[in-house]
């Protein structure tokens, strides 16, 4: 190996390092999931003893719906444990308790169950998992269709907020998912999260926020069509982003699928162009085009810090702490720039109607894109919203009463078959296998659409998993 190449990995081992990217040590192998420290006892005892009595599993303790790892809760004869500065238990009794041996041994032999499979190039294809995908994917391109819709809705009244109607989104993730954090972990534990994470989420939260604030501005300054081809620069961050930190690796087909998306949206924005839908010459297209590129590197870089926490840890406190700092950074970032905006707008009982309909479609949005993160990548998440476009014209017409290019469907269908192409690989796992997590997924959660969740009921179902009973 070069000296470059060496001093490269060193370098991308140090910044591995501060984010909590890199190798971990079995003890930190169950994240947050399986930690329980004696000061957590009294609070998780009664609750978790009930629920797996409920479930009639002694073996798998469910933290949520879709949220289940095998467990084992420290004993009076593990007094001695101790937290070290990941927060995962430290001691050798219970990083090599029989349960997580069990667990490891049950993601092992469930891995290899399904990677031993005698797949084609179309077997993942076929899987129930792909056509998930497919269908969130469409559900997400919805959501951001109609939040465009009430936002057009809100500046045809003169209403331009953009910071503030986010806000009540960021809000509503609060109030739905930080609860049932705080049930889960305790005050005791989710403090002692917020301590030693708390700056990790704070960065996922002003990139998201950023991100928001930045595309929504650019579309007053630059012609839609202008604003689109720089959001194409979010898929190239993403794949740069995950090559480079992540580690993932694409195959050949996976790059033809994307470029086949990315064709797909050309040829919109070319119908845009023809039509003269594109919205014309903006009042400063310079100033619009920097701000929507620096709008579409936000998005990026979040949706890939986005995919590694959810790999990591359940969805409810990605998305609790997501809610938290959202509303901090929104709220401010609302006070300073959309003060004057708020004396010349409109404020009546449609207004409040269309941000309650923005806030519910991008909560809803918010809440379902962990799972295709999950069980596919930035990347899959990204080229999926690239379909919005042709849901936003079927909208425009009914609504707005554009008239839809013969362009369209063609349009759609290449972007189709680009995603089927991204995962013409043979691969019965797709992306829901990260690179990052390790070759048995040890260092990942075991919660819904993750890999180690599927190998887990594998096993299960194989009688591997050292006589569990049920599934995970």
């Amino acid at each position: 190996m070069s000296t470059g190449t060496k001093y490269q990995e060193s370098i991308f081992d140090r910044l591995f390092a501060a984010l909590d990217l890199g190798p971990v040590s079995s003890s930190d192998n169950q994240g947050y999931q399986s930690l329980r420290t004696d000061d957590d006892d009294d609070h998780h005892e009664n609750h978790a003893d009930t629920r797996a009595m409920a479930a009639g599993e002694p073996e798998a303790q469910p933290t949520a719906a879709g949220e289940a790892v095998i467990t084992k809760y420290p004993s009076e004869a593990n007094k001695d444990t101790t937290i070290n500065q990941h927060g995962s238990a430290a001691s050798s009794s219970s990083s090599h308790s029989p349960d997580a041996e069990a667990e490891a041994a049950a993601v092992e032999a469930g891995l290899s169950q399904l990677e031993a499979r005698n797949v084609h190039w179309y077997s993942y294809l076929l899987t129930v998992d792909f056509w998930v995908i497919i269908a969130i994917g469409q559900i997400l391109s919805l959501c951001i269709t109609a939040t465009n819709t009430f936002t057009s809705f809100l500046v045809s009244v003169n209403t331009n907020i953009p910071a503030f109607q986010t806000l009540f989104n960021y809000a509503l993730l609060v109030l739905i998912w930080l609860p049932l954090t705080l049930y889960h972990y305790g005050p005791r534990k989710w403090f002692r999260i917020v301590l030693r994470d708390g700056w990790k989420y704070f960065i996922l939260s002003f990139l998201d926020v950023e991100g928001n604030y930045f595309t929504v501005l650019a579309y007053g300054y630059t012609n839609i069509l202008s604003a689109q081809l720089i959001n194409f620069w979010s898929i190239v961050c993403v794949v740069l982003l995950s090559f480079f930190l992540l580690r993932v690796r694409y195959r050949p087909l996976q790059i033809l699928g994307i470029l086949l998306c990315c064709g797909g949206m050309g040829l919109l924005l070319a119908s845009d162009h023809i039509t003269g839908s594109n919205g014309g010459a903006g009042p400063n297209m310079l100033k619009g085009d920097l701000f929507a590129l620096l709008g579409a590197t936000l998005y990026g870089v979040s949706n890939v810090f986005e995919e590694w926490f959810v790999s990591k840890r359940p969805v409810y406190e990605v998305l609790s702490f997501l809610g938290i700092f959202g509303v901090c950074i929104n709220g401010v970032q609302a006070g300073i720039f959309d003060r004057h905006s708020f004396e010349g707008a409109t404020w009546n009982a449609q207004v409040a109607g269309w941000l309650i309909g923005y806030t519910l479609c991008l909560c809803l949005f918010y809440s379902v894109a962990p799972l295709i993160l999950r069980m596919g990548s930035a990347a899959v998440f990204d080229v999926n919203l690239l379909t919005a476009n042709f849901w936003g014209v079927i909208i425009g017409t009914r609504v707005f009463g554009y008239v839809v290019h013969w362009m369209y469907p063609i349009a759609f269908v290449l972007i189709i078959i680009g995603l089927v192409v991204y995962f013409l690989a043979g691969s019965i796992l797709g992306d829901s296998k990260k690179p990052w997590l390790g070759d048995n997924q040890k260092e990942g959660v075991a919660g819904l659409g993750t890999a180690k969740l599927k190998a887990i009921n594998e096993a299960r179902r194989k009688g591997l998993a050292g006589g569990a009973e049920g599934q995970a």
